[in-house]
């Protein structure tokens, strides 16, 4: 699975903070300000039925459509997750060491980033697995905007190595969808739901799929994230071991406008009903940088070490990604 640090998000003034699935669980209690005078609405001076978020929204209006539409997306992912059954430890991927903010791209744009790999001391071919030892990992990443709240990415994975070439190793897809800055939730909250192939010949579990919850904070020239990602084997070796638990997390300081420094770990435990011994799980911790050369532009680069024996043990990225808006000026 990807191994994923978006450019950061400056969170808004907290306002209504609950639990994502609070409105759309049959019975839940909590009742917000929106739903409370929502549900007080009533037509002919009160003589007439409350009218529901769905009737406002076939009125159009606008913000309680948003609501609903991002709830049943929440919901439709939640009960994806709910209903898996299956991933423990995975080959060590390493094409996209990444941690996710909770922003989104904008609608009608663009982000197209390159993520450069080079494992410095990794394992050897095994069971047919090609070596990470000595590779290097080129990934293309394509994400649309959909709207405010939504987007789409594409990944491209290729390896390339002495004695293979350039070779291509799969392709992912990825949803995203995040909780709108008019919320004015005090940190952000997104949910991207990862899907694709790989090659046996570079991990014996070929259809994989994943589910990242994403929470992040900007606290003056601060700014932290955390990605408790869970993930699953569709076809593979892994199919029986049951849901893998796969966090990183981040944590930054701005020492200047344009130079940002701070820590990234990355992980891998294993089956979240079996966790793995410290030998053979992954852990990775990266001391990176970020440039904010340009808002058009993200530069990201660090190198890792990888203290167990499970994980490859050092390892250089970079991440370079472009801006593209596709928008009408003036």
């Amino acid at each position: 699975m990807s191994m994923n640090t978006r450019t950061k998000r400056v969170s808004p003034r907290p306002f209504g903070t609950r639990t994502i699935f609070a409105d759309a669980i049959p019975g839940f209690r909590f009742a917000s300000p929106w739903t409370i005078f929502v549900s007080s609405l009533r037509e002919d001076g009160g003589s007439r039925p409350r009218l529901t978020e769905r009737q406002i929204c076939l009125g159009n209006e606008t913000y309680v459509c948003d609501r609903l539409r991002l709830r049943t997306v929440f919901v439709i992912l939640a009960v994806a997750l709910l209903s898996s059954a299956a991933a423990q430890t995975h080959a060590q991927g390493n094409y996209e060491i990444q941690v996710y903010g909770a922003d989104t791209v904008a609608p009608r744009s663009t982000m197209l980033e390159l993520h450069s790999n080079f494992t410095a001391e990794g394992h050897p071919a095994m069971d047919g697995v090609a070596a990470t030892n000595h590779a290097e990992h080129e990934t293309v990443e394509i994400t649309q905007g959909i709207n405010d709240w939504s987007e789409v990415g594409f990944y491209i994975f290729t390896s390339e190595q002495s004695g293979l070439g350039m070779q291509w190793v799969g392709d992912h897809i990825r949803p995203r969808v995040r909780v709108p800055e008019k919320w004015r939730w005090p940190v952000g909250v997104s949910l991207s739901m990862e899907f694709g192939y790989q090659r046996a010949e570079f991990s014996p579990d070929t259809w994989t799929w994943e589910i990242r919850p994403i929470v992040d904070k900007t606290a003056g020239r601060w700014y932290f994230a955390v990605n408790p990602a869970l993930e699953r084997t569709w076809h593979g070796p892994d199919v029986k071991q049951g849901i893998g638990f796969a966090p990183a997390a981040k944590i930054s300081y701005d020492f200047t406008k344009k130079i940002t420094g701070g820590f990234e770990y990355y992980a891998d435990y294993g089956s979240i009903t079996s966790i793995a011994s410290l030998r053979d799980q992954q852990q990775q911790l990266f001391p990176a940088i970020d440039l904010n050369v340009s808002p058009d532009w993200e530069i990201n680069f660090g190198a890792g070490i990888g203290p167990t024996a499970a994980t490859d043990h050092w390892i250089v990225k970079a991440i370079i990604g472009r801006h593209f808006n596709w928008g009408r000026k003036g």
